[in-house]
């Protein structure tokens, strides 16, 4: 499998530290609010590259952290009159929710906190310390950047320059502009702090990912994820601070994925064009959302719209009337496989190849759902009531193991009959006909083409017949 190693703007062969292994970091949330179809891209192009490493036979350790102290939590618990642990506790448990809406494989997940690792922090920062790399002024301890080896090797950001351009002016406090915060002392008696050895207060936001993914994975771990926005400041200081202290490579490969455009325009808070799992789950599934965040290579920007919305649904759907068809034809066939089938096995083989070939590709999942497409298209087109249930279950297993991998079609909905899917089927087409949008009746004729279906437009309505 080739990944696209951002610290080497390059793809690269995984290669492992361990054989038939592989540890993966993804940053987490910072839990003070619910979470937004932002932070859902990560959860889910991460998630579905550990699902392959799964169907590639690796033993996978998955670790996405929650930061649970930082000023935007004491901030929501100051606003709320509630302790900051309160706050923490009723956001994970939402972001939880959500998570398994979008089939997120937490039962195979390591949630660190950040509060549950002050102590090995602590540690940390003295390593840095007795280094000559850190430095405390009043008790706010600095990671000094100029001890960090290649600053912006991550980012490819160089170092004077953005001395040169930071808008933050040298003080009595810092050495330098750059230097960043490992530790914060407490600034007021309310404020959650533990003790250490330059008083009270709390881990920086960047020691965390750096001590959590270390104390779990090893000083070297595999593979470094996140947002594309996580490169700089964030992980690039997670870099500088635990190669500084361990003069080893913090991680073998670093992936980031793209942003989301809402509207073909850039998501931010400050436009007020943001979504909330929350609000988007009122009107869809959220493995619809799943489905629609892998149809596009993760590197690449995604746009979300309703009208992308609907497509996906109705793309999904197609999906899952393929798997009932199929459920439908393993309770009515029987028999071994004949001569003839043999070709159709050599062809659902090309396309799982094909699957694979694409998934191998830094994990090109646009590509790889094409291929699942491809599968439910043979299905329809080739599967009778005639045909092997041998056939069927090949197809079947086929099609379930790929969706597996992208976590879809998990889901068992009561059970249609053909003529119901059908029915169903030619009522959308009516509508999409009268509202004017040929190009959805156009797909839903081809879905009903596939599925053997011959429609007949009358004066009555429209007659179809399963063809022979």
């Amino acid at each position: 499998m080739k990944i696209y190693n951002t610290l080497t703007r390059k793809k690269e062969e995984f290669i492992p530290i361990e054989e038939g292994k592989v540890g993966i970091y993804v940053c987490g949330p910072t839990v003070y609010n619910f979470i937004h179809v932002g932070n859902a891209r990560p959860m889910v192009v991460f998630d579905t590259l550990r699902r392959y490493f799964l169907y590639k036979g690796y033993d996978v350790k998955y670790v996405s952290n929650f930061t649970d102290i930082d000023d935007k939590i004491i901030n929501k618990a100051k606003e709320e009159g509630v302790e900051f642990s309160e706050i923490t506790k009723k956001y994970i448990n939402a972001y939880l929710e959500n998570s398994r809406e979008l089939n997120f494989l937490e039962d195979k997940t390591i949630h660190p906190k950040a509060t549950e690792y002050i102590e090995p922090m602590i540690d940390f920062v003295s390593g840095l310390e007795k280094k000559g790399a850190a430095y405390n002024v009043d008790g706010d301890v600095y990671f000094d950047i100029t001890k960090a080896k290649d600053y912006g090797k991550l980012s490819k950001k160089n170092i004077d320059e953005l001395q040169a351009g930071a808008r933050i002016s040298v003080t009595d406090e810092k050495k330098n502009p750059m230097d960043f915060a490992l530790w914060k002392k407490r600034k007021e008696e309310t404020e959650p702090a533990w003790e250490s050895p330059w008083g009270m207060g709390r881990p920086g936001w960047h020691l965390e990912c750096s001590v959590m993914a270390g104390s779990i994975l090893g000083e070297t771990i595999d593979i470094h994820a996140g947002g594309e926005d996580l490169q700089f400041p964030h992980h690039e200081n997670e870099i500088a601070q635990s190669e500084t202290l361990h003069d080893e490579k913090f991680a073998n490969y670093w992936m980031h994925n793209s942003m989301i455009t809402v509207d073909n325009e850039k998501m931010s808070k400050s436009k007020g064009n943001f979504f909330l799992l929350n609000d988007i789950r009122k009107s869809y599934d959220l493995e619809i959302v799943r489905f629609w965040l892998l149809s596009v290579h993760y590197r690449k920007p995604i746009n979300f719209s309703e009208e992308v919305m609907e497509q996906t649904k109705n793309g999904l759907e197609r999906l899952y009337n393929g798997k009932k068809n199929l459920q439908k034809l393993l309770k009515t066939t029987e028999g071994k496989l004949s001569e003839e089938e043999k070709d159709t096995v050599k062809k659902v083989d090309e396309i799982i190849k094909d699957f694979e070939t694409a998934m191998d590709d830094d994990l090109n999942t646009a590509d790889g759902i094409s291929s699942i497409y491809e599968l439910v298209k043979l299905a329809n087109s080739t599967l009778k009531e005639k045909s092997s249930k041998e056939l069927v279950e090949y197809i079947y297993n086929s099609l379930m193991k790929l969706a597996n991998v992208i976590g879809i079609l998990y889901k068992e909905d009561k059970e249609e009959s053909l003529d119901e899917q059908v029915e169903k089927l030619i009522a959308e087409r009516q509508e999409a006909r009268k509202s004017k949008n040929f190009q959805r009746a156009d797909e839903i004729r081809d879905e009903l083409k596939e599925m053997g279906i011959t429609l007949k437009d009358t004066r009555e309505g429209v007659e179809w017949s399963m063809d022979k």
